[in-house]
């Protein structure tokens, strides 16, 4: 489904982003190994206030935290009711609770859900697949606080749609402590990185288009995670990278993607809705044209965040009925 151009305020929003992040990126992506301090951005961040009525709580979990947002008026996280496990984007080397938490809190409100926003271990220090043990572990522990996979939707935004769908294919084939594989009741994706693997972006037109990416951001996020990957041994190994778009079974989750039609990701996007239609999961894509990656994040000065979230949240609200 194709929504609306964007509105003054998101062509704004596009535009800043195109002045400020972009050449911040292609300066990074020529010198993706020098010691960028990633880690300060979702420090700054703490300065955004949370909205009013807003209740958070640090969990703490096997190897990292991770922070349990409830809106105002939503109902504690009691293993009764619905649950989001949330994975925040960053290309999973920067961002957290803090510069997520008023889309978090958003998403929340929307879903009448509380979330769980996982601050899991990131490159280069860490490999992709730690980061992905990090939210299995979050998965664990809100199975062992008594919810049922039916009530959780796994979400997450750019890195995090990537984690988003490995979880729920690793629980559909190993399932949790030994047992039997089991699928969470949905999957919902904003602006998702869906593939490690540039080859298949690398040569879309958005690469022009794009408010956000330089062209050379994904072949230097590229080399970050095959380095990480090679210092991490698994079995004796180094640490294989994991594509989830070549491991799509029928099975998982019901799935909603919500991209902008501007980005390079849109390609990581409709390939991975025909591979999942064509597994015969249930799977929603909505475009947004004009829009800048992870629009979502300006709700609400920008009404077509507001409304994406608002679809979203009626979706898990569904998809937990």
């Amino acid at each position: 489904m194709v929504e609306d151009g964007p509105s003054l305020a998101g062509r704004l929003m596009s535009l800043a982003a195109m002045m400020t992040i972009k050449p911040t990126l292609m300066v990074g992506s020529y010198a993706p190994r020098l010691p960028w301090p990633w880690g300060l951005v979702d420090f700054a961040a703490r300065i955004m206030r949370p909205p009013a009525g807003t209740v958070r709580a640090t969990i703490g979990l096997p190897h990292c935290t991770a922070q349990l947002v409830r809106a105002a008026g939503v109902l504690p996280a009691d293993g009764k009711r619905s649950v989001i496990l949330y994975m925040h984007g960053g290309a999973f080397l920067t961002c957290g609770v803090n510069t997520h938490g008023r889309l978090v809190a958003a998403l929340s409100k929307f879903a009448d859900s509380p979330v769980l926003v996982v601050n899991y271990r990131m490159i280069p220090n860490h490999s992709v697949g730690t980061a992905l043990d990090d939210c299995f572990d979050a998965y664990r522990w809100l199975r062992e606080t008594g919810y049922e996979p039916d009530q959780i939707v796994l979400a997450g935004d750019s890195a995090g749609g990537y984690l988003s769908l490995a979880l729920a294919e690793r629980l559909l084939v190993e399932g949790l402590d030994g047992y039997e594989g089991e699928s969470p009741a949905a999957v919902v994706t904003m602006s998702p990185l869906f593939e490690i693997d540039n080859e298949g972006r690398a040569d879309h037109p958005n690469v022009r288009s794009d408010a956000m990416f330089p062209h050379k951001a994904f072949h230097a996020l590229v080399e970050l995670i095959e380095e990480a990957a090679s210092k991490r041994v698994v079995d004796g190994e180094p640490e294989q990278i994991y594509e989830p778009l070549d491991h799509i079974e029928p099975g998982l989750p019901r799935t909603l993607i919500h991209v902008s039609g501007s980005e390079v990701l849109l390609s990581d996007a409709r390939k991975a809705a025909r591979l999942l239609a064509a597994a015969g999961v249930p799977v929603e894509i909505r475009i947004w044209p004009g829009q800048m990656h992870v629009f979502q994040l300006g709700a609400p000065a920008v009404s077509e965040a507001t409304r994406s979230i608002r679809q979203i949240g009626e979706y898990i609200r569904e998809a937990t009925w």
